[in-house]
């Protein structure tokens, strides 16, 4: 039984590790900082015609139930990038999946941890990537000031087309100061 555990929790390791990446002290500040602004810019942008929570309800999946249940409505991708088929006709109360998740924003201090244990490999599944978040005063908090609540286990950002996803973009291509150079993930 042991051995099994073993195995399972080093398959979970590689998997963090290999579509996942950790953002941690002056790193994580620019990293903030700059999804802030851009926050802050696309809200200016678009006017302020929606109240403040229905537009980060638009642009984010705020907490572990939303991110997951956006995930679970996602297609999951094969090994070729494309999306698997369901071979059996699928029901007509069953909505075609509109968001799509461009990445997911963790807190690494969660506690109890289980909470998120099974985002890395329901986000894997669906070719999401994750950026981890991790902060001497909580990752937590850090990322509740993002989209002004208290507290923040987790965060989708929605594929939506706007200078919100291109900040993000740069991000995961590795460019974090400058977003406007081209890379295919």
């Amino acid at each position: 039984m042991r051995n099994r555990n073993r195995a399972s929790k080093n398959s979970v390791a590689q998997e963090k590790d290999s579509s996942s990446s950790y953002y941690e002290g002056e790193r994580l500040a620019r990293l903030l900082k700059s999804i802030h602004k851009e926050i802050e810019s696309t809200k200016t942008l678009e006017g302020n015609s929606l109240p403040e929570k229905f537009w980060f309800k638009q642009q984010f999946a705020v907490g572990v139930n939303e991110v997951t249940r956006v995930l679970e409505r996602m297609s999951p991708v094969s090994e070729s990038g494309r999306s698997l088929q369901q071979s059996h006709v699928m029901c007509t109360n069953h909505k075609v999946p509109s968001v799509h998740l461009q990445a997911i924003l963790i807190a690494s201090d969660c506690n109890p941890k289980w909470l998120a244990k099974h985002l890395p490999s329901l986000a894997s599944s669906r070719k999401v990537p994750l950026i981890f978040v991790k902060d001497k005063r909580g990752g937590s908090l850090r990322l509740g000031e993002l989209v002004k609540l208290k507290t923040a286990i987790a965060i989708g950002v929605k594929a939506r087309g706007n200078a919100i996803n291109e900040i993000v973009e740069g991000i995961l291509c590795g460019n974090e100061t400058n977003p406007d150079t081209d890379c295919q993930i």
